[in-house]
């Protein structure tokens, strides 16, 4: 037999994160061309579980193989990983499982493991189920690192940081902006709940796939015509065509702002100037801004169920936070506004920056949307995955 075409693909971007750190959507994007609609969804549902899954299924592998996964041959481990995956989290025969991994193993010309990969492949079979039944609650057993899990449990509470584990091992809701589809509408305006993307409206620009949560923090914002709007790190787009007035979206990477010219051109907002620029060090005439977004980078622990493999190549950037948003701050009138917001969990990352940049927090935002209200902090807005169902989002509006 040979191995499905989905499963092919799922075990080439499963590879290429773990061999090669890439980022699971762009080797997906290449692993599943050519392939149709319904392969294309199994392929995603495949890799992404696995890769997602990965710190249980070593596990699993070890505990029932017998034998240490850094001493597997790369591909030996992909097509174990894939088939425990399949085995443990989905709805599919085992003998379907087993033996398509064994034809992967095959396949990248391994005779020699084939032997053992059938043997694993069929203690999985028998005891997977019961292996991950029996798991205690926590990191192990949701895949999850431990530091997250320390985070979690500290910001929230134990029973909170598993809520937030499991929400962030399903998949996320699906939404759009723009042309009204054929979906629900949300509670935030012009954002609507679909179950697939129209490719042809994406590639019209009729449409843009965008969380709830994003939107809500370039609204936030409050711009209107006639303003001058900073968007300090503005790539890929998304929150910057939402803006009103004058906009100027920066962005310091040579290919993340080439990508966010194209986006800009793509949606027709004509309102919007890209420029390529470290927000620390704005050329000289960049100033006087009357309202500014710093969507900072982060260690992204609000959107861990939309990019599986952020999880294991996460890290917390509030030094490179707080340095942001002093620097756009700087480039504010007195009077004006900053929104800073971040997609992540952590309050190292979220309250404290805030609290450390010495900015006053404008407590009306919280009125504006007070579902959104942050439970500890009811100045700020905090989205969670497990309570609102869409990426969690840190948002606070600051005065200058």
């Amino acid at each position: 037999m040979s191995a499905s075409p989905a499963r092919r693909a799922a075990y080439r971007v499963v590879r290429r994160v773990f061999e090669e750190d890439a980022y699971a959507d762009r080797a997906l994007r290449s692993a599943v061309e050519g392939l149709d609609d319904r392969e294309r969804a199994f392929a995603q549902q495949l890799a992404y579980g696995t890769v997602q899954r990965v710190r249980t299924l070593d596990y699993a592998i070890e505990t029932l193989g017998k034998r240490p996964v850094r001493k597997l041959d790369p591909p030996v481990l992909a097509s174990l990983r894939l088939g425990a995956f399949q085995l443990g989290y989905l709805d599919v025969p085992p003998h379907a499982a087993a033996n398509e991994s064994v034809e992967l193993v095959r396949r990248a010309g391994l005779e020699r493991a084939v032997a053992f990969a059938n043997a694993v492949m069929r203690r999985l079979a028998e005891g997977i189920r019961p292996l991950l039944d029996g798991l205690p609650e926590g990191p192990l057993k949701h895949s999850y690192p431990d530091w997250i899990w320390d985070v979690w449990r500290r910001d929230f509470g134990p029973d909170d940081a598993l809520s937030l584990m499991r929400a962030q091992n399903e998949p996320p809701e699906l939404v759009v902006r723009g042309e009204p589809p054929d979906g629900e509408p949300t509670d935030i305006p012009g954002a609507y709940r679909v179950s697939r993307v129209d490719e042809r409206a994406l590639a019209e620009g009729r449409i843009w796939p965008q969380s709830r949560a994003s939107q809500l923090a370039a609204l936030a914002v409050g711009s209107h015509s006639g303003e001058r709007v900073l968007d300090a790190c503005a790539a890929p787009g998304g929150k910057a065509t939402m803006l009103q007035g004058d906009v100027t979206a920066v962005d310091v990477n040579e290919g993340r702002a080439r990508e966010l010219e194209a986006n800009v051109a793509l949606l027709g907002a004509e309102n919007v100037r890209v420029v390529r620029a470290d927000a620390r060090d704005l050329p000289a005439e960049l100033t006087g801004f009357d309202r500014a977004l710093v969507d900072a980078p982060c260690s992204g622990l609000g959107v861990l169920a939309r990019r599986p493999d952020l999880r294991w190549r996460a890290k917390p950037l509030p030094e490179l936070q707080l340095e942001l948003l002093r620097a756009v701050a700087a480039r504010v009138r007195p009077g004006g506004v900053v929104v800073y917001a971040v997609c992540t969990l952590n309050a190292d990352e979220n309250e404290r920056v805030v609290d450390e940049s010495g900015l006053a927090p404008d407590p009306t935002l919280a009125h504006e949307w007070p579902s959104y209200r942050h439970p500890r902090r009811p100045e700020f807005l905090l989205t969670r995955p497990d309570l609102h169902r869409t990426s969690g989002f840190f948002i606070a509006r600051l005065s200058v």
